[in-house]
């Protein structure tokens, strides 16, 4: 899924620079953007990117006290000469688990920032998010968490192409009709989302959440624009994920993903495994393998060593862009690191561990 200013952006490139070589792929161009809706940025490893996927993970880590992580994703490098680029940088932290009875606050923050194609439109979000989290009995979890936001999108109106400034050949007419009122666009935005975890046995984990991401509905537009038109509709998510100890040696991570915004939806599955590699845990393989639904295929592999996890993965297209493409479709990089504070280094994991 990605913003339609950008895929607007994206379709201009992309049809400019290929046009001498494939006319199918611009008319291919044209029928997508006539298709297209309104969507938000994602990552292939949306659970590595849990401030984002829901609110309610703020400060949610059932084997550790705090976290810290960062994300790119590459996408499109294949067909485009300056690809998108979308960075995250996150981090989140427990408070207060020795003053509220059975429960605690999670308190944290994320930075977005995105680049399509040659730059024409660039994005920035900062957030910051709350999050209670109250024990149910033994062996489950409720978690209601919210967070808000700056947002900003800034363009760069000569770098862009318009309809009426195709010859017929090229992109090559200087005059364009189209005016933009605004190069440079802030909102206010708002998320709030709930989890439970019910963690019946040492080696069993569930986890289900629900969010919506512009619950205020801000207006984003450059054009000036008097009605609703611009509104940026409510986006919807739900995951679904366990954490299974098989022995140990191997713990394995199920993972189901949906979100839906205006008339788009995304569904993405998979698994992956941690495979232990010495006493405690402290050297583990990640490897896993996940779909996005009519998409493509993401294989992932990694590293964890003490704590901080390394993952890779790869979207290999197997829709019908794969033609164009060449099954290329993205890369994505994720480093989280987790960790216990001083005064808690011997408390109990919530969840299955190799210690």
């Amino acid at each position: 899924m990605q913003n339609k200013n950008t895929i607007l952006i994206s379709y201009k490139n992309v049809c400019a620079v290929f046009f001498n070589k494939r006319l199918v792929l611009s008319s291919f161009c044209c029928l997508t953007f006539a298709f297209v809706q309104a969507q938000d940025l994602h990552f292939s490893q949306f659970f590595n990117t849990p401030l984002t996927t829901n609110p309610a993970n703020t400060g949610f880590l059932p084997d550790a006290d705090y976290r810290i992580g960062a994300n790119f994703r590459n996408q499109w490098s294949s067909v485009m000469t300056v690809p998108y680029k979308t960075t995250s940088i996150f981090g989140d932290a427990q408070l207060m688990r020795d003053k509220l009875e059975n429960g605690w606050l999670g308190i944290g923050g994320v930075i977005l920032s995105d680049v399509a194609g040659s730059g024409s439109l660039r994005s920035t979000k900062v957030y910051g998010s709350l999050a209670y989290h109250q024990q149910l009995g033994e062996s489950s979890l409720l978690s209601a968490g919210f967070n808000i936001g700056w947002a900003n999108k800034r363009i760069d109106q000569s770098k862009l192409k318009f309809p009426d400034q195709f010859d017929g050949k090229f992109f090559e007419n200087p005059i364009t009709a189209v005016s933009l009122t605004n190069t440079s666009v802030s909102y206010m935005d708002v998320q709030a989302g709930m989890n439970y975890a019910y963690f019946p046995q040492e080696n069993v984990y569930i986890n289900a959440g629900y969010s919506i991401q512009h619950v205020n509905r801000p207006k984003e537009t450059f054009f000036n624009d008097n009605t609703n038109a611009g509104r940026i509709p409510m986006r919807h998510i739900g995951f679904l994920n366990a954490i299974l100890k098989v022995n140990d040696r191997v713990i394995i991570n199920p993972n189901a993903y949906f979100t839906t915004q205006a008339k788009s939806s995304e569904l993405v599955f998979g698994l992956n495994g941690n495979y232990n590699l010495s006493e405690y845990g402290e050297k583990q393989l990640v490897a896993g393998l996940y779909y996005r639904v009519g998409d493509a295929i993401a294989p992932m592999v990694g590293f964890e060593l003490k704590g901080v996890k390394f993952t890779f993965s790869y979207d290999v297209t197997v829709s019908s862009l794969n033609q164009f493409n060449g099954y290329r479709g993205a890369s994505e990089f994720s480093i989280v690191k987790k960790g216990l504070y001083p005064q808690h280094g011997d408390r109990q994991s919530q969840c299955p561990t190799f210690y």
